[in-house]
């Protein structure tokens, strides 16, 4: 059985790695809403994914320092396209629409869920999928959803605990437990986790230095 634990504390190089990539030039590039408009897969790329108000968009504005570079929308799926920034000159951040949506009309959902699978399976620059996982909540049977794909896409995914400061510790380390339970039926599921605030900043420099050190 796989050990799952919580992802350690960067050494120094990590970390200054990390600051030095989120500080360089980070653009957006477009919104892609079909794959045939995918940028060149000619550098390493790492994608972000989590259901609706996950705190994806925070998460992302504050790895690069940013106040609005992703925009979160106030309206759950509302953006059904996926988002490629530039990282310095040598790597592509990738934010995916959220999922786990109500509002959207079934045939949009269908059609997203076709691009997200397609993406997924063909994108060979693709190093690691980020799935984010609200610490207030744990893992729902959506994410589950999410993970199994990713299984079976061959695409190595790490979990991102979102909000932690919005429950008390000992909340917190029950869902790190219910999450590590979950995760064990998934084989892509890479075996440390990065818990998180946006609002405090914890975690920021561990995930930056974790995105750095993909090659």
């Amino acid at each position: 059985m796989l050990t799952f634990t919580l992802a350690p504390e960067p050494e120094d190089a990590a970390r200054e790695r990390g600051r030095l990539l989120f500080a360089g030039p980070v653009d957006f590039i477009k919104g892609v809403v079909a794959m045939s408009g995918l940028p060149p897969a000619d550098r390493v790329e790492v994608c972000f994914a989590g259901r609706s108000n996950v705190g994806k968009s925070s998460l992302i504005n504050a790895l690069t320092g940013r106040k609005s570079l992703a925009r979160a929308s106030n309206t759950p799926g509302r953006t059904q396209e996926i988002n490629f920034f530039t990282l310095g000159e040598e790597k592509y951040l990738v934010d995916l629409p959220g999922y786990g949506y109500a509002e959207a009309p079934v045939a949009i959902v269908a059609k997203w869920q076709a691009l997200l699978k397609s993406y997924l399976a063909g994108r060979s620059t693709l190093r690691r999928a980020f799935v984010l996982i609200d610490t207030r909540h744990g893992v729902k049977s959506v994410d589950d959803e999410i993970m199994s794909l990713l299984d079976r896409s061959a695409v190595t995914f790490q979990v991102v605990l979102t909000k932690a400061d919005k429950v008390n510790r000992i909340e917190r380390e029950r869902i790190i437990e219910q999450v590590k339970g979950a995760l064990q039926k998934h084989p892509a599921a890479f075996p440390e986790l990065v818990v998180t605030s946006s609002e405090k900043g914890d975690g920021i420099e561990t995930l930056r230095a974790i995105i750095a050190g993909l090659g």
